[in-house]
């Protein structure tokens, strides 16, 4: 093996055990470390930052990269679920869990202006670092037994189905960007001036609504991916003209799953 691919494995072996965090060596102090040349440290160096592991800046030297969550877009899907999928440990601060009334919460649900609500409030981490803050009103007469949950490490619609026999199984999103209150960045460890994506979603069983959640999602921390393929010609896409090779005209309609 390679000089350069054995000082990459155990550099990839340090990255694991999350010993690089605070700071990652420059090619002098690697050189040393291992004992070999400038140009074998630089090859390997140049193989973690071709993966997206590691960034290099001139003046800024070289710095790990935070992991970003990937989130599906046009589907239906269970944020506790997709984080700990990809490796992280997730768990949530429950800042409310309680019986409300609210009349805009109790009108996009569909209930009487007065119907009581079950308010969930939380504080989602990853690892420990705080990722999403979000609240969720549902309709008590649904929902009463949440209010018996402990949500630290657990999914809201996997309780929902549990608990109270219902299946979420439909439903609309729409994500834009915003500025956080100051509260918001301080909960969400955030400097100022950051922006943050606002995510409203409205989630159905099959056509009666069951949980109105909006969101605040850190920027830096996720991406989202829409993914398509041939299949879905005729479904929302538009052909370039005189196209008929499945690619989007430019300027067309988003694509969604909704």
């Amino acid at each position: 093996m390679p000089l350069w691919a054995q000082v990459l494995a155990d550099l990839r072996r340090r990255l694991a055990r999350g010993e690089f965090r605070a700071h990652f060596p420059g090619d002098e102090e690697l050189r040393a470390q291992y004992g070999v040349s400038r140009h074998t440290v630089r090859e390997a160096v140049r193989r973690l930052q071709a993966e997206g592991v590691v960034e290099r800046g001139r003046g800024r030297g070289t710095f790990v990269r935070e992991r970003m969550i990937e989130q599906p877009l046009g589907a239906f899907y269970s944020l506790f679920r997709s984080v700990e999928a990809q490796g992280f440990v997730q768990r949530s601060v429950v800042r409310h869990l309680e019986e409300r009334r609210d009349e805009q919460a109790a009108e996009v649900l569909g209930c009487a202006p007065d119907e009581p609500l079950v308010y969930l409030e939380r504080l989602r981490l990853a690892d420990g670092e705080p990722i999403v803050l979000d609240w969720s009103w549902l309709p008590a007469a649904l929902a009463r037994p949440l209010l018996q949950v402990d949500f630290t490490r657990t999914a809201l619609y996997r309780e929902l189905h549990v608990r109270c026999g219902v299946r979420a199984n439909a439903g609309w999103e729409r994500l834009c960007p915003v500025l956080p209150t100051r509260e918001q960045r301080d909960l969400l460890g955030l400097r100022a001036r950051t922006p943050a994506l606002a995510i409203e979603r409205l989630t159905l069983r099959d056509t009666t609504p069951v949980e109105w959640r909006h969101g605040l999602v850190r920027a830096d921390r996720f991406s989202y991916v829409a993914r398509w393929t041939a299949q879905n010609l005729g479904a929302g896409f538009e052909l370039a003209a005189g196209g008929g090779d499945g690619e989007p005209a430019a300027g067309g309609g988003p694509v969604t799953g909704r």
